[in-house]
């Protein structure tokens, strides 16, 4: 209803119902139940639906995913052309111990397990989720969705990492990732008040990832601006939301 009172230009909108997804089976959903995660963000399917994208858009060679609480600050064109050179995954890496984004593999992870020590390098380098580019077509070829369902089967029977989708992601495409220049994503809005202003504002896309989101009262202030200077407050929705400025 949103998209049909406030048309988005040339763009084409998709709304699927996750309802719809036949092929998400019960014994998926059953899975994420016995995962025990008290928050909602990692025990909904929504959140492990990013890996099964081959299956959800079945026609698409690539694709770029964005988390909800992302904001589009310029084209992203260019991402079209980055060179995976055969991989299946770009993204921003979290690896550098000198930047607060700093996410150690064995911190996720539990890398004396048998399984993570034989498979896994620690030291391998990290990355965010929030803007993503896939290809598609090395994805099903690697059959990764398949992958990721049998990891997700070893975790319920041993401790391999934190109950969140991250480390499976980090697992999943495992060596399948190339690095994204840091203007591609900025990160660390929603729990970080120490962020360059100009690491921001140069961003393709910023990311409130954390609990401290712009709409609400908690939002990092310094931060809020970046978001709401796109929201139409006047609008009757909104208004009905209870969101104001």
């Amino acid at each position: 209803m949103w998209f049909l009172l406030n048309p988005p230009g040339k763009a084409t909108i998709d709304v699927q119902s996750i309802e719809n997804f036949e092929w998400l089976s019960t014994e998926y959903s059953s899975a994420l139940k016995e995962q025990k995660s008290n928050d909602p963000r990692y025990a909904s399917a929504l959140s492990h639906l990013r890996f099964y994208l081959a299956d959800i858009f079945p026609a698409l060679d690539k694709i770029v995913l964005f988390d909800h609480d992302v904001v589009v600050q310029r084209d992203l064109t260019g991402l079209w052309s980055v060179n995976l050179s055969g991989k299946v995954h770009a993204a921003v890496e979290t690896c550098h111990e000198s930047e607060a984004s700093f996410h150690s593999m064995h911190l996720f992870m539990n890398i004396l397990d048998q399984f993570s020590a034989k498979r896994l390098n620690a030291s391998v380098c990290t990355w965010a989720f929030g803007m993503n580019f896939f290809n598609l077509q090395e994805w099903r070829r690697q059959n990764l969705t398949n992958l990721y369902g049998d990891y997700l089967q070893l975790g319920l029977k041993r401790p391999l990492w934190k109950t969140e989708s991250l480390p499976l992601g980090w697992i999943t495409f495992y060596n399948q990732t190339v690095a994204l220049e840091k203007s591609w994503h900025a990160f660390g809005l929603g729990h970080n008040s120490g962020l360059s202003q100009g690491d921001i504002e140069h961003a393709a896309v910023i990311h409130y990832d954390g609990i401290m989101k712009p709409w609400l009262e908690i939002g990092i202030a310094e931060y809020k601006g970046y978001w709401s200077k796109h929201v139409q407050y006047d609008h009757p929705y909104l208004q009905e939301c209870n969101i104001h400025e």
